[in-house]
């Protein structure tokens, strides 16, 4: 079959009709509601969205389907991961729609096609069934705390970094109640001194220039379990907020900058921490003090002399980042920042004290005594080092009284199973014996 073939109308055995959604209104994909859907939502640019189609050239030869693999179709809608005219049409389908998509070949595959089942310049048939629709997980690990809903694209590919200066409309609501609607400047890392949950700056951190966009927040990266009593948020709440990315100017990043840079911008920030954690407010601290970490870590081409400053700077930066941790009750990040900063500095005294708060409050007694005591050891002055060794001492002591409880408990419990064993087993020989004594009798 030739392109020719396959694009005269005349010979079609698929009518050309239909509603043309395109926004040029060129024809381009004409839309034939086949069974009406549900509801009044339609899903969003960046949606993922889950369907069934068949698709056919205009003849009604088939070249795909889902329903035959028997396992519906996934992609993020509006991002380019399928033809023109699939992005156009899904994006005006509700849930238990069925759709006839008619597509040109601008809005398929164009030119070229796809063989060897799709010729060159083919218009395109689809009927498509959508099921379900759920918003786009922006967070690390997908664990669904984050959720976006795009209303309007953005421009561009670049997104805000750490430190990033941005202008924002923001309206925060809770059970549908509106409780912030504000026109704010700020920059990224400072949100929580505006009363910005966490999950606003990570949202941020995903969007582009001009884009708004619906985010549902869970209390994860919300208000937590204590809430906002300024807004009469009760704990564990589920936030939505509606941002509106207006304009951003990045902070430079590590690699834009050269080591005296590094150096100034590190000494600012570090004053800017450490008001933060005057303050108590410890994760915005962390922030500012992991930028110090980011730039200097590995900085192999400062000046002469300038090195020294730089290794004080990192040290400071670990230890503070311990502390922040410490208040933040995150004692595994706690005793990650002392072993980083006991590399650049091995004797350091508060790092082995932190490191043993940290050890303590993950129960791990025996080690976080032998850090107390080496704090002991290095500087006999320290009082708080002693006490720490005694409360140790305690925990591992109630420990080793506990695990002998549990031992003795677990000891008598096998006594009595094997008391009872030797006791059925000795019912199960002496009736035997009984038997054959009686045997013998007759």
């Amino acid at each position: 079959m030739t392109a020719e073939e396959v694009t005269n109308e005349e010979q079609n055995n698929i009518p050309m009709e239909g509603e043309d959604i395109t926004q040029k209104k060129d024809g381009g994909v004409l839309k034939l509601v086949k069974q009406e859907g549900t509801g009044t939502e339609l899903p969003m640019t960046g949606d993922k969205v889950f369907v069934h189609y068949v698709g056919t050239l205009l003849d009604g030869t088939p070249f795909d389907s889902s329903r035959e693999r028997g396992e519906k179709f996934s992609f993020e809608l509006g991002k380019g991961q399928v033809i023109k005219a699939w992005d156009l049409g899904v994006a005006t389908m509700k849930v238990g729609e069925i759709s006839q998509l008619i597509c040109k070949p601008e809005y398929a595959y164009g030119t070229a096609g796809s063989p060897p089942k799709i010729p060159p310049n083919a218009t395109l048939v689809f009927q498509v069934e959508l099921f379900e629709f759920r918003g786009e997980d922006i967070t690390e690990g997908e664990d669904g705390g984050i959720i976006r809903r795009i209303i309007t694209k953005g421009e561009g590919y670049t997104k805000p970094n750490e430190g990033a200066a941005v202008e924002v409309c923001l309206e925060g609501s809770c059970e549908g109640k509106v409780f912030d609607k504000r026109e704010l400047k700020f920059e990224l890392g400072d949100g929580e001194s505006l009363g910005l949950p966490s999950g606003v700056e990570k949202a941020l951190m995903a969007m582009e220039q001009g884009e708004e966009s619906l985010f549902i927040i869970k209390p994860k990266y919300g208000y937590g379990n204590t809430g906002n009593s300024k807004y009469n948020i009760p704990g564990e709440a589920t936030l939505q907020y509606k941002l509106k990315l207006t304009t951003f100017e990045k902070a430079k990043e590590s690699w834009e900058m050269n080591s005296a840079e590094k150096l100034e911008q590190s000494i600012i920030v570090k004053e800017k921490g450490t008001q933060y954690f005057k303050e108590g407010k410890y994760r915005q601290a962390s922030v500012q003090y992991k930028r110090i970490v980011s730039w200097l870590e590995n900085e192999s081409s400062l000046p002469e002399g300038e090195e020294q400053k730089a290794q004080a700077l990192r040290l400071a930066a670990h230890l503070n980042l311990a502390m922040c941790f410490l208040k933040l009750q995150e004692p595994s990040s706690t005793f990650d920042n002392c072993d980083k900063a006991l590399e650049l500095d091995d004797t350091n005294e508060k790092a082995l004290f932190r490191r043993g708060e940290a050890l303590f409050a993950m129960k791990e007694f025996d080690r976080a005594r032998a850090d107390f005591q080496r704090v002991i050891q290095l500087y006999p002055s320290n009082k708080a080092a002693k006490s720490q060794v005694a409360l140790c001492q305690k925990q591992i002591k109630e420990q080793h009284e506990k695990d002998k409880r549990l031992y003795a408990n677990m000891f008598q419990k096998f006594a009595e199973r094997d008391a009872k064993e030797e006791a059925d087993k000795g019912m199960e020989n002496g009736g035997g014996m009984e038997v054959e004594e009686s045997g013998g009798q007759e």
